[in-house]
Parts: C-alpha cells; sequence; structure tokens
C-alpha cells in the first residue's frame, strides 16, 4: 500500500474520480438544469485537481518549481472560483 502512494498512483485515481464528478455535475446541469454553472464547478474542480496533481509531483519527486506552479495554477482556480459564486450571490 506504501508503494501505492509513494508511485503517485492514489493520486491519479483520486484525479480520475474528480474528473468522474466534473462529467457527473455536468450531465445534471444539462438534464435537469439545476446546480451550479458549468463554470462554476469546473473552477472548483480544477482547484482541487491543481492540488492532487501538486501532491503527485511532490511524491514521485517533482522539481519545486512544478509543484510551486502547481499551486500557484490551484490557487487561481480558487479565486475564480470564489468570485464566480460572489456574483451568483447577489
Amino acid at each position: 500500500m506504501a508503494e501505492f502512494f509513494a508511485s503517485g498512483h492514489a493520486i491519479e485515481v483520486i484525479s480520475f474520480l474528480i474528473l468522474l464528478e466534473a462529467g457527473f455535475l455536468l450531465l445534471l446541469r444539462i438534464r435537469y438544469g439545476r446546480g451550479p454553472s458549468p463554470l462554476e464547478s469546473m473552477a472548483n474542480l480544477a482547484s482541487g485537481a491543481m492540488i492532487m496533481l501538486a501532491v503527485r509531483s511532490a511524491l514521485t519527486g517533482g522539481s519545486w518549481q512544478i509543484i510551486a506552479g502547481l499551486l500557484m495554477a490551484s490557487f487561481a482556480a480558487h479565486i475564480t472560483d470564489r468570485v464566480l459564486r460572489f456574483r451568483s450571490t447577489g
């Protein structure tokens, strides 16, 4: 089990689950017209996905520049999510 995490495979599984969640939310929005907008959903999920990729990079010996870039991308997606939520609430 330690190798599963150290190799980054656990993060790949989590990333796949994030992708499934994105598809599910988009399908619900298309089918029922309810829930967060696709842009809101993608901004939120992109933030988490970038953090997961940063963790994977750290686990597998990635450079600090790659890790920092992924964390900055996560922050940008998070700020985008916050802005979209504040705009939609009023």
